[in-house]
């Protein structure tokens, strides 16, 4: 499922993009994202495009202790889109 994460955040955008690659995205790889990709809107706010294989997993991975706890350090909010094609 094509999916859209829309975030802003008070880091700049490299500090963002580093540890949500490291912290999150290596792990969801492995399991349930089989593409992503990071797009820059500002210093303060990223669209990431993911293929989720499992929404469910996706819900777990940003509510668990370590992602709302790096979300509340870093004032980020995420807002998240199913993209469906239009033919």
């Amino acid at each position: 499922m094509n999916t859209l994460v829309v975030s802003t955040f008070s880091c700049s955008f490299y500090s963002f993009k580093k540890d949500v690659t490291e912290l999150f995205l290596e792990d969801m790889r492995k399991e349930f994202v089989t593409a992503y990709e990071f797009m820059k809107v500002n210093e303060h706010k990223s669209h990431l495009l993911m293929y989720v294989t499992d929404l469910e997993k996706l819900g777990d991975a940003m509510a668990n202790p370590v992602a709302t706890e790096w979300d509340k350090k870093n004032n980020c909010n995420d807002t998240v889109y199913k993209i469906e094609l239009i033919e």
